[in-house]
């Protein structure tokens, strides 16, 4: 009599759309901060609480009722605080109805601008160091993403100083396939803050071309010295061919809750929007409705450039005793810095290999620039985040000072 011997049930492979994808390093590095106890200056997140009115806002929404499915767009009371926000800021009247879409958060809505607009053989230009959920984006879409890195700016000894438009390599990266520009301002990581004039330049470029424009501004309420923020919104030619993407998450300090939005001409928006019924429906409703209450304030985020800018001032004035060399941080809530002069052996390190070793040996978390780079580029440069308590960036700077 013969015995089959059992087999284990079979778990079918398939091919991988993103085979070139891993964890992202946000979460490897948190991860390796929670191992080692080290503080997490890497992911971009605070480590303080929000405003408790917004909580009794959202609260409040529960207790209302506002329970069950908003409307696919998103709360017309958000849609519309919203298109007063932007109306008042930056002179750009949108129609709720047709022109505002709540989203879950930023990440969702630049996929869903890519996932909308990009078919297959499209052409998409990124301008690197980028956030990490771009490309993949643009895979998932059967689009090529052309990657144009920002200019470089180093002193005679070769540290990096600055980062710069590269609008001769722009010009030379339109082609007739060019679907979709991706712009991010102010910037992360290196918190660069385009200009009006280089608003005007950019739309000046694509003039006499059908490209379209995703802005990423969720970082709009963070600029500093007396700057301040010029979104796409806010320059009619460029308005007319842009997806605005901005975040309440970053915000109001609620990067948990996974809320944002986009502004773009109706046309524009009903693409969008076909695609976003079938991506999430809809958002969160009482934090919409609880968002919508709070927003109306202006005083909730026009305040914001001034409460992170003692942040940034305080964070730099510590990294000034260090023998990190400080690039400029305009906007965001980051702060570059090049590691290459520090005069000890991990000098030599690539830049992942060095933020292990901070986070391991000294107990501070950062993230290497080198992976908002497809290819990997390494200038020795990595990126702390200061939207933290004081006392966090006082303990991170005593450790910083030991290297």
């Amino acid at each position: 009599m013969t015995h089959l011997r059992p087999t284990a049930p079979l778990t079918p492979s398939f091919p991988s759309r993103l085979p070139a994808v891993g964890t992202t390093i946000f979460t490897v590095m948190s991860t390796l901060a929670a191992e080692h106890q080290a503080i997490n200056l890497g992911q971009g997140f605070p480590d303080f609480q929000c405003d408790t009115a917004l909580i009794d806002a959202v609260n409040q929404a529960m207790v209302s009722g506002h329970n069950q499915y908003p409307p696919m767009p998103g709360a017309l009371e958000l849609r519309k605080t919203i298109a007063s926000k932007i109306d008042r800021l930056y002179g750009k009247s949108y129609d709720p109805a047709t022109e505002i879409t709540i989203t879950a958060g930023a990440t969702q809505a630049i996929f869903t601008v890519i996932m909308s607009c990009v078919s297959p053989g499209d052409e998409v230009i990124v301008i690197e160091p980028a956030f990490d959920c771009y490309l993949p984006a643009i895979t998932l879409a059967g689009g090529k993403a052309i990657s144009v890195s920002l200019d470089v700016q180093r002193n005679s000894e070769g540290i990096v100083e600055a980062y710069g438009i590269p609008w001769i390599a722009l010009v030379k990266a339109i082609t007739p396939k060019t679907r979709l520009l991706l712009i991010n301002s102010p910037h992360n990581p290196t918190g660069m803050v385009w200009q009006r004039s280089d608003l005007d330049r950019l739309a000046d470029l694509l003039s006499n071309t059908h490209v379209l424009v995703c802005s990423d501004e969720v970082y709009e309420h963070m600029v500093f010295d007396g700057q301040q923020h010029h979104s796409a919104s806010s320059h009619p030619a460029l308005a007319a061919r842009s997806f605005v993407v901005s975040s309440f998450g970053k915000t109001f300090h609620v990067t948990g809750w996974k809320i944002g939005y986009v502004a773009a001409p109706a046309s524009l928006t009903a693409e969008f929007r076909k695609v976003h019924q079938f991506n999430v429906f809809s958002v969160n409703a009482p934090m919409q409705v609880g968002i919508a209450h709070y927003l109306s304030d202006p005083a909730h985020y026009l305040g914001l450039s001034a409460f992170y800018q003692r942040k940034r001032d305080f964070f730099r004035a510590g990294l000034a005793e260090t023998q990190f060399k400080l690039l400029p941080a305009p906007g965001s809530y980051f702060q570059c810095v090049d590691y290459s002069a520090l005069g000890i052996p991990q000098s030599n390190l690539s830049e992942a290999e060095f933020c292990r070793w901070l986070t391991c040996e000294i107990g501070v978390a950062a993230i290497p620039v080198s992976a908002f780079y497809g290819a990997g580029t390494d200038s020795k440069v990595i990126r702390f985040c200061f939207a933290k308590e004081e006392k966090t960036l006082e303990t991170a700077l005593a450790r910083l000072r030991t290297v």
